[in-house]
């Protein structure tokens, strides 16, 4: 893996690392929106806030205080003073989901990084012009197989047949930075930009691992890296935290939870 981190600064405050706004959790999956929050702080970001309903919101809340609390009436106000946007992460696909979904891509200002996970990925598949027809220069999408399917209209055994043809396509017909989730994950971008991963272990073959990386790189881009290379260096730290969690516990026995405490450990190889 050839990028470097952001650089840490002595002169520094919480203004300086970047500023997140997820967009995540509904009533039954509030797990999704703590996960996807606490790993963008975790790889360096100054601020996370995240925008959810008051049920996900006092849920969150009792889990950590490391975190800003954004009614959904208040989204409008946040959408444009983030650094990056992240939407999708638990957020369901009710009717309520897919009006916040479009009032994001709708409203975010067109020079602001967007990046989309999950539900966001199956909304965005039953209405793709939404985004195509936007002027959004900066967008990740961060599909597994499935959700890939979905965004191509074509089926599982096609984009598994040739996962990098299937990123390529989708990061052509959206304009966008795909990583395609796999046991070696391929990130590409519309320039022709092109890696495949060798971190990770069945370990992450688990509920909560895909919000984790979301927030990973949602955090990078949050500290300015490049977008390509933001992805890339989530998508690496998190398998390295994947390992090193299923050195310590086993690959039976680790939880997304336990991706993010190994982060820090993942870090440290690329401090050395």
């Amino acid at each position: 893996m050839d990028y470097k981190l952001p650089k840490r600064v002595p002169n520094s405050n919480k203004g300086t690392y970047g500023r997140v706004l997820n967009v995540a959790g509904s009533e039954y999956m509030p797990g999704a929106a703590y996960l996807s929050s606490v790993s963008a702080l975790k790889v360096g970001c100054g601020y996370c806030f995240l925008c959810s309903e008051d049920s996900v919101l006092k849920t969150v809340a009792a889990q950590t205080q490391n975190i800003v609390f954004v009614p959904l009436d208040k989204l409008l106000e946040n959408l444009n003073i983030s650094d990056v946007v992240e939407i999708g992460c638990g957020l369901s696909q009710s009717d309520n989901a897919v009006n916040i979904f479009n009032t994001v891509v709708e409203n975010v200002d067109k020079n602001i990084p967007l990046i989309i996970d999950a539900d966001g990925l199956n909304i965005l598949s039953r209405a793709p012009e939404v985004l195509t027809s936007s002027e959004i220069s900066n967008i990740i999408l961060t599909p597994h197989p499935k959700e890939a399917s979905r965004l191509l209209d074509c089926s599982l055994d096609y984009v598994l047949s040739d996962v990098g043809s299937a990123a390529n396509k989708i990061s052509e017909i959206y304009n966008c930075i795909t990583v395609l989730k796999t046991h070696n994950t391929v990130v590409v971008s519309p320039d022709g930009r092109h890696y495949i991963n060798h971190t990770g272990n069945s370990a992450m073959a688990k509920a909560g691992s895909g919000d984790v990386l979301a927030g990973m790189i949602a955090g990078f881009v949050a500290q300015k890296m490049d977008i390509f290379e933001a992805s890339v260096m989530g998508v690496y730290l998190h398998g390295l935290s994947g390992d090193i969690a299923a050195e310590k516990l086993t690959e039976y026995s680790v939880m997304a939870e336990d991706l993010i405490s190994f982060i820090p450990n993942a870090i440290k190889t690329l401090l050395d």
